[in-house]
């Protein structure tokens, strides 16, 4: 990662889960904010920002389909992954109580997550762009009836109110986000660690193809943890596939799998090699 401009672009606006992330994972970089996804990711292509914190999927919206779309147009590589637990907070005015509330607004999605507790209260939802934008819209209000949704980050941003955190109605909803860098960053191996090797490819257009290009993982012990299917353009003619594997590329098993990989299937690109993150692990059961 070079030393010249120290910057991780995101999409949306200050104060935004994406936002957030950038802070937590990388508290001295400057944290880039952009309108679009291609903005961010083609920003880290031009050399005006060394990394890109983008989201891939969440637990609750599930996949962002715009991103898998737009990876195999750049040239980035990625370098690492964050999973961010998405704590929703009700917002208000400073001062503000929870009786003098009549409407609060949000992103959809976000209004949906914490819709019984909106009920709870008996305010009235409004639908905005996003999250930290209804933060920042209620500020101009001055208005005390008003409340919204938004991240922590947000209302210190703007100086808001927290006036209940953990406001969505069911824990555990977490987004994935992935690290993007026009950098190469493979780390060493190591045989404590636990790596996620991500891969896109096309299979060739043979009778279970896809089943004998996945055939290597199987039988070389490699775990597959995530397999997405997605056109890959406008004349629904060629399917392309993103996979996530548990590996490194210096292990043996992961090298044979990779051979029949690359038999069976075509335009096959890693997309990197990064430390798995904490939370893969963070609910794994023993059972004896």
């Amino acid at each position: 990662m070079s030393d010249s401009t120290q910057i991780i672009a995101y999409q949306g606006q200050p104060g935004a889960y994406s936002h957030l992330s950038c802070t937590r994972v990388f508290p001295n970089m400057e944290a880039f904010a952009c309108e679009t996804f291609v903005e961010a990711m083609f920003m880290v292509e031009d050399g005006k920002a060394d990394l890109a914190m983008i989201p891939l999927e969440n637990s609750t919206a599930g996949r962002v389909e715009e991103i898998y779309r737009l990876m195999p147009k750049t040239q980035l590589h990625i370098v690492g992954e964050h999973f961010e637990p998405v704590n929703h907070c009700l917002l208000g005015l400073p001062g503000t109580q929870l009786d003098e509330l009549k409407t609060v607004s949000s992103h959809p999605q976000a209004l949906a997550q914490c819709l019984d507790h909106i009920k709870e209260l008996g305010l009235e939802p409004i639908a905005s762009l996003d999250t930290a934008g209804s933060a920042s819209a209620l500020l101009e209000t001055g208005k005390k009836q008003f409340a919204a949704i938004a991240s922590s980050l947000a209302a210190d941003l703007y100086g808001l109110e927290v006036l209940r955190e953990n406001f969505q109605d069911k824990d555990g909803n977490t987004t994935r986000f992935l690290i993007l860098s026009r950098d190469k960053v493979v780390p060493d191996f190591d045989q404590a660690t636990k790596y996620i090797t991500t891969i896109m490819f096309r299979v060739r257009n043979l009778p279970a193809a896809l089943y004998k290009a996945l055939g290597g993982f199987s039988t070389n012990g490699v775990n597959m943890v995530k397999l997405e299917s997605y056109m890959a353009s406008d004349t629904m003619t060629a399917t392309s596939f993103h996979l996530d594997v548990e590996g490194h590329p210096n292990e043996k098993s992961m090298q044979y799998a990779l051979q029949e990989l690359d038999f069976f299937a075509r335009d096959v690109r890693i997309m990197g090699t990064y430390d798995a993150h904490p939370f893969r692990y963070e609910e794994d059961v023993i059972v004896e």
